[in-house]
């Protein structure tokens, strides 16, 4: 049985109780070209058990010695890079340079930031008379997407180790390649037996037995809002902890002092990178109306300067959806988009021309597009760009917060100072001012129905531990 049909339990990689195949797809090209399988709640049982029997050990061994381990793990990634972006484009549809420069750089960037978070880290502080102490929450349960999938699995495994928490790590079974190679990664570093545990398997099956098990201390879970509300409610009947990253349907407002030239192109491409597969995407772009004419002008000619292609092909900037039933729900959104009247640009339904295989979309503007409209309410997940006039600026930001999502928002302004005043007045986690690099020390999570928690750096590292007052100290 190859290693990508085994899971990856107490320090070893073991066959699975039960079978239960998973055919993984090649996005661009419709078939399948590896095998998991997919676990049970008793693969889980298993899992949860290793982690709750290392956590005593490893809650007490030294913090350097934890950093330590991130930092092989880091070496090893590094060394096993190329194999990892590789996979991901594999996987999810990536285009190569996209799964090097992006996808596979955000597993590297998240152990870097964590690893230097974590020796600058505060795990006790006096406070009068009180030691304040931050231990470790527990075994934690782990449940990433496919659409990122070494930024979250990283983001989540990373400062859970180095609270001093021990895991089970769930990823997506769509796109689990990079999460299999990530395990060979941990267990190459000398990672204790019972730390780090893989489990692959469907939502149902493996993501909410372990939402609900009552020896997993917190669950971490990022996906959709409807998927995150059934971990929330299975959760809860054992009180345990939960942090999510869920959905978002992010407004970039275009003010009228901005380079609507350099915030329309940029804005544009920023929703076609990752074929439109990111929560933070800025998917609602709202301009000022007397522009709104000029401004699809200049999406039009972003959308279309797409290069559509194989994924392994240098020169691919967009690859393919990761799965026909992605596919699917896109091509129903486009098609809303139109049947309500929006103007479109371009793209629309159907594949890009001689693409007939493969989960290929059309790069996709829409404008004269109204907040009430299903595609500026809906997470598309999909590159599909929506343009909103607005006449002032308070409407613009009555619109902007105007949805049950906050996970993101995007400000360009040629005034930094009028930039951050509007910055101020925006509901959600984070907002980026004027196409920022991307910080992976900012506290990355959403407002709303975005989730709750924050991830990235010492803010993922605070959400896996407890608060320890101890009275009368001194």
């Amino acid at each position: 049985m190859p290693v990508s049909e085994k899971f990856y339990i107490n320090g070893a990689w073991v066959a699975p109780l039960a079978a239960s195949p998973i055919a993984v797809i090649d996005p661009a090209t419709e078939q399948p070209y590896a095998t998991i399988s997919g676990g049970t709640a008793a693969d889980v049982e298993r899992a949860v058990s290793a982690a709750r029997a290392a956590f005593p050990a490893w809650a007490a061994t030294p913090v350097a010695e934890r950093i330590a381990l991130l930092k092989r793990v880091l070496e090893i990634y590094k060394r096993r890079y190329e194999d990892m972006a590789q996979a991901i484009s594999h996987e999810m549809g990536a285009p190569i340079t996209w799964a090097r420069e992006a996808q596979a750089y955000a597993g590297q960037g998240h152990m870097e930031a964590t690893i230097a978070a974590a020796e600058a880290f505060e795990w006790e502080v006096q406070r009068g008379t009180t030691r304040i102490l931050r231990e470790p929450v527990g075994v934690c349960a782990l449940i990433t997407p496919w659409n990122w999938p070494m930024n979250q699995i990283v983001c989540k495994v990373a400062p859970a180790l180095a609270a001093g928490c021990t895991v089970v790590l769930k990823p997506s079974e769509i796109a689990p390649m990079s999460g299999i190679l990530f395990a060979e990664i941990m267990d190459e570093a000398g990672t204790p037996a019972g730390v780090f545990n893989l489990i692959n398997g469907t939502g149902p099956e493996v993501g909410q037995v372990m939402a609900g098990h009552p020896e997993v201390d917190m669950v971490s879970f990022t996906g959709s809002t409807r998927a995150g509300i059934i971990v929330a409610r299975t959760a809860a009947e054992t009180v345990k902890r939960v942090a999510q990253e869920l959905g978002g349907k992010s407004p970039n407002i275009v003010l009228p002092d901005a380079d609507l030239e350099t915030a329309v192109t940029e804005g544009t491409i920023g929703v076609m990178n990752n074929t439109g597969q990111s929560c933070d995407a800025p998917t609602r772009m709202l301009v000022p109306a007397e522009r709104h004419a000029e401004a699809l002008r200049i999406a039009k000619a972003a959308a279309e300067s797409v290069v559509i292609g194989d994924p392994r092909e240098e020169a691919t900037t967009m690859g393919p959806l990761v799965s026909a039933l992605q596919f699917e729900k896109v091509q129903r959104l486009i098609q809303a988009g139109i049947d309500e009247g929006a103007t479109l640009v371009t793209g629309g339904v159907g594949k890009p021309e001689g693409r007939n295989v493969g989960y290929f979309v059309k790069p996709t503007v829409f404008g004269d597009v109204r907040n009430d409209m299903t595609i500026a309410r809906e997470e598309i997940f999909g590159p599909v760009l929506s343009i909103l006039p607005y006449e002032t600026e308070e409407e613009a930001i009555a619109i902007a917060n105007d949805t049950v999502y906050g996970l993101a928002a995007y400000v360009q302004s040629g005034s930094r100072d009028h930039a951050r005043a509007v910055a101020r007045q925006l509901r959600a986690g984070s907002v980026y001012v004027n196409g920022p690099a991307w910080d992976l020390f900012a506290p990355f999570g959403g407002y709303k129905q975005s989730g709750n928690g924050r991830e990235y750096a010492d803010w993922g590292i605070h959400d896996f531990t407890e608060i320890k007052g101890v009275c009368g100290w001194e």
